[in-house]
């Protein structure tokens, strides 16, 4: 058929001229296509690859991407197939999804943070717009974070999602945020600095967020509270960063006083230093996978198999040898289990994978060293 003609049952036009469509007699350089179907807005070539798979989408990715389309080399019904559709890069309409969730965050995160300034959310629903500090401080360091990406991503032209926060009834109310990347990475380049963006920028945030909250006067539970034998006291690890920053600040962290405890806006820093730490870790597609898989190549996935042993490891010797348990324990087993499962589905894959230079290299080694800084053995400890 010809290129662009549409066959089969329930194809339809797609959007874009013909003369916007790559050229056909480049395509079948290195793909001898016998059939062209457009269905909504892809387009879909079946064919005979005449080049080993990588290096054919390494060949023809660039003219695809010139003419406004990602591609994919797949099969479908035993035939081989390269897909390609339309690139999005910009928001289209209100990202109603994205917003919904943000003012789902925004409550449960006040609901988490009215706990943090002991008011009652429950006998006392209206106070919890006391909690704004912790819910700002949260939102600002995860929203940095994320925002992060998103810049760095469309200054590559990759197609990249709105951050999309999700609110759960946790210590804090959220699960974090996250982005989709939806396109191809191009290179080595674009997947380093879409990695490193997240983690470097959300740290700048968490850093002024931590000491603004250091100077903010701290908050001390009411008498009932700390006399009531059936309450429990949660108990923050404070990592290396922010006890740093409470010793050039020459401000108290409050370890030995079971009525006063540290403005919970500082609580929104540990969150962005914790936040940081799990998404550097090197495995998948976690900011860290991305970095080292940029700087490693396909080593990468030699240490991401490491990575789950480590964290299982970090969990047993809580338990046995430093006699910890319950959440202390269940945070590393926990991320034990997902690292395992990101190892196994494997990191991005970059169109192109030549290697990085020098500068981006260093740059990666310094992040992932301030993600050390970030790293405490005992999250959070509850005790009785």
């Amino acid at each position: 058929m010809d290129d662009g003609d549409a066959s089969g049952l329930g194809s339809t036009e797609a959007t874009g001229s013909l003369e916007d469509r790559p050229p056909r007699d480049r395509i079948e350089s290195v793909f001898a296509v016998y059939e062209t179907r457009i269905e909504g807005e892809q387009l879909i070539y079946y064919g005979d690859p005449l080049k080993p798979p990588e290096q054919l989408v390494r060949e023809l990715w660039p003219v695809f991407r010139d003419s406004g389309y990602d591609l994919e080399l797949t099969t479908r019904h035993g035939e081989y197939a390269l897909v390609a559709e339309p690139t999005n890069v910009g928001i289209d309409g209100v990202p109603w999804t994205n917003l919904v969730l943000l003012g789902l965050t925004v409550i449960s995160t006040l609901f988490a943070g009215s706990m943090w300034y002991h008011i009652d959310p429950i006998a006392n629903p209206t106070g919890i717009w006391r909690a704004w500090p912790f819910t700002v401080s949260i939102l600002g360091v995860l929203g940095f974070h994320e925002m992060g990406h998103y810049v760095i991503g469309r200054r590559h032209n990759v197609d990249v999602s709105l951050p999309y926060f999700i609110p759960i009834p946790t210590l804090i109310g959220t699960m974090g945020a996250v982005i989709r990347i939806k396109g191809r990475i191009p290179d080595r380049k674009a997947l380093f600095d879409i990695g490193v963006a997240g983690p470097l920028a959300g740290l700048v945030a968490t850093v002024i967020v931590t000491v603004i909250g250091l100077h903010l006067p701290p908050v001390t539970a009411p008498e009932t509270v700390v006399q009531d034998p059936n309450a429990i006291q949660i108990r923050l690890g404070y990592p290396a960063l922010l006890e740093w920053l409470a010793a050039a600040f020459d401000q108290p962290l409050y370890r030995d006083d079971p009525a006063t405890a540290v403005n919970p806006v500082v609580i929104g820093g540990w969150v962005g230093m914790f936040v940081t730490f799990l998404n550097l870790i090197p495995v998948g597609q976690l900011d860290g996978g991305h970095l080292l898989r940029a700087m490693a190549g396909e080593f990468q996935e030699s240490i991401a198999a490491l990575v789950p042993g480590v964290l299982f490891g970090l969990a047993a010797y809580l338990y046995y040898v430093l006699d910890y348990s319950g959440n202390s324990v269940a945070i590393w087993a926990f991320w034990g289990i997902i690292t395992a499962w990101l190892a196994s589905v494997g990191p991005a894959r970059p169109i192109r994978d030549e290697s990085l230079g020098l500068g981006r290299f260093a740059l990666g080694l310094v992040t992932f060293g301030l993600g050390l800084l970030c790293f405490m053995a005992v999250p959070i400890a509850i005790v009785e």
